[in-house]
């Protein structure tokens, strides 16, 4: 062990700041100070290396020509849009070239024409469409009540960013007019949603809940703004989320579920779900990296579809992990994620990495054809109230008819490369790290963003690709696995990790009560086989009201 004297240390001080970039970006690189032969032993003991003194002292001349390089690298402005030269593809099946299957519910001739319109304020999607098509209610009159439901109850839970009136009424008037025409795009034309706050919006501001970015706006609509606009929907607001994606911290404070307003919806898609819960929205975008549409959703207790990786445009999102990011639908049933993922779904040509893959939808599906698997010791972790609704949850199950045959998730390594995600997102947000910006974050514990971005500059380039060459071993593995099922019945415990990792889609919808607020359980299917997923959640919503179950917001 080499002993550092004051100098010593000062001069790894500079080093790690150029290292670290620490100090603003400016016209030159700033000269960095020579790495002396005690501090790479030092360094060398940070990261778990022991290099003879031979080899260190060969070592040093190519270290001190890296920092001279590193320095000219980021003096290179490199838009935040720009994504890295390399990529991630899940082990996606053979392709099929064939038209998708889509055949939704048939919807029941509706008997609210007279209701009062805030009593539609909960309906789903499935619902509101045959309305709106029948011109019982128009897109107009359903826009102006949930924008008065946003104004009333967003700054109560904290969920809204932007609204978005003016472009919301126009976009209703339009919807109006062309089915009055007999022009009908499809179950979506005419519902109003509400985005997370990552997705461009031309003209609007996009701040990623982030200080750095409030004043930012695009000039152009991310890929899923634009088809969710091609469909007829009707944008109302930017939802709120947490910081740059994590957790629901914002610039705005902290977002909270419509069952407590005492606690967070969790993150980082927390305005999509806490709006979505509360009727201010008829469904809403997320994104997920590590949780953050399957957790906020349980928080709210609405239905969330998390596709696999590759299945939706990121063009126009915010990156913070570019081979882990997913965009997907939060809604208030299995079917209305059904009817947005399918309208958002395919290639854009322009995000390079998306899938060219039918998505079927078969509300009618026999649920026989379905190989399901039960994780028993998912269920068997939970306690107390959680620990009954999921076992309720498992019995409406089979009522419904759903054979379920106990299976263990294949055990695995995922947790020890999770930090492929710190390592991109401090990549990503490189910049704001280097020049400060990041310290007018809200959140600054050592959990929150700031610190993760700080110590992942020092995750090794080679050992970040080690883990990706993990991560291919885990893909087969689960892979290889979900070759015997279609879909997994259990909750984040063994999956969410490892599944976020391999670009497997899971559905969490609701299923109960704990101390006042909603417990979920999770479908997991195949790659590129959401349908089968949304088909169980689709078959157990039918069977059980938890979806429908309304926080009692003028109580809260």
């Amino acid at each position: 062990m080499f002993e550092m004297d004051r100098r010593d240390w000062l001069r790894l001080a500079a080093v790690l700041r150029a290292a670290t970039g620490a100090s603003a970006q400016t016209q030159t690189p700033a000269p960095a100070q020579p790495v002396a032969k005690e501090m790479l032993a030092q360094a060398l003991r940070l990261i778990g290396l022991d290099f003879t003194p031979e080899q260190q002292a060969m070592m040093l001349p190519a270290i001190n020509r890296q920092l001279a390089q590193y320095a000219e690298l980021r003096m290179i402005e490199i838009p935040l849009a720009t994504e890295p030269a390399f990529g991630f593809r899940p082990l996606v099946p053979h392709a099929e070239r064939r038209p998708a299957v889509f055949r939704p519910s048939t919807p029941a001739h509706s008997s609210r024409r007279a209701t009062p319109i805030e009593k539609l304020a909960f309906l789903p999607v499935t619902e509101l469409a045959p309305l709106i098509r029948l011109c019982h209610v128009s897109s107009v009159d359903l826009t102006r009540m949930y924008l008065a439901r946003l104004k009333r109850y967003g700054p109560k839970l904290n969920c809204v960013i932007t609204l978005t009136e003016e472009l919301a009424l126009e976009q209703a008037a339009r919807a109006d007019a062309e089915i009055r025409k007999g022009k009908h795009r499809g179950p979506l034309h005419g519902i109003p949603w509400g985005a997370k706050d990552l997705f461009a919006t031309k003209g609007i501001p996009t701040t990623w809940g982030a200080e750095p970015y409030r004043e930012q706006v695009f000039d152009f609509d991310a890929t899923v703004v634009e088809r969710l606009e091609k469909a007829g929907a009707v944008l109302v607001a930017k939802l709120s989320m947490g910081a740059l994606a994590q957790g629901g911290l914002w610039f705005g404070g902290m977002t909270k579920t419509p069952w407590n307003l005492d606690m967070t919806s969790s993150g980082s898609s927390a305005g999509p779900a806490s709006a979505t819960a509360a009727g201010l929205v008829g469904f809403s975008i997320g994104t997920e990296t590590l949780g953050s549409i399957v957790s906020p959703c349980t928080r709210c207790g609405v239905t969330g579809l998390r596709p696999t990786y590759g299945r939706v445009s990121r063009y126009g999102a915010m990156g913070l992990s570019w081979t882990m990011d997913k965009i997907g639908p939060i809604a208030r049933s299995a079917e209305d994620c059904a009817l947005v993922m399918y309208a958002i779904h395919g290639p854009d040509g322009r995000d390079r990495t998306v899938l060219d893959f039918p998505f079927d939808w078969d509300a009618h599906e026999p649920l026989s054809t379905l190989r399901i698997g039960l994780l028993q010791s998912d269920i068997d972790k939970a306690a107390g109230e959680t620990k009954t609704a999921l076992d309720g949850a498992v019995e409406a199950l089979r009522k419904a008819g759903a054979k379920l045959k106990p299976v263990e998730f294949p055990a695995n390594k995922s947790g020890a490369i999770r930090f492929l995600l710190q390592a991109e997102a401090a990549a990503a947000f490189d910049d704001i790290t280097r020049d400060g910006a990041i310290e007018t974050l809200k959140g600054q514990s050592a959990d929150d963003w700031p610190n993760t971005f700080r110590y992942s500059r020092l995750i090794p380039a080679v050992e970040y690709i080690r883990a990706q060459r993990a991560r291919m071993l885990l893909m087969r593995q689960v892979e290889d696995f979900m070759q015997d099922w279609d879909v997994l019945v259990g909750t984040p415990a063994s999956t969410l990790v490892a599944t976020n990792l391999t670009g497997h889609p899971q559905v969490v919808v609701p299923c109960g009560f704990a101390k006042g607020l909603p417990v979920s359980i999770l479908f997991t299917s195949g790659i590129c086989r959401e349908g089968a997923a949304l088909r169980l959640a689709h078959a157990f919503q039918r069977v059980t009201d938890w979806h429908e179950k309304q926080p009692k917001m003028d109580l809260a």
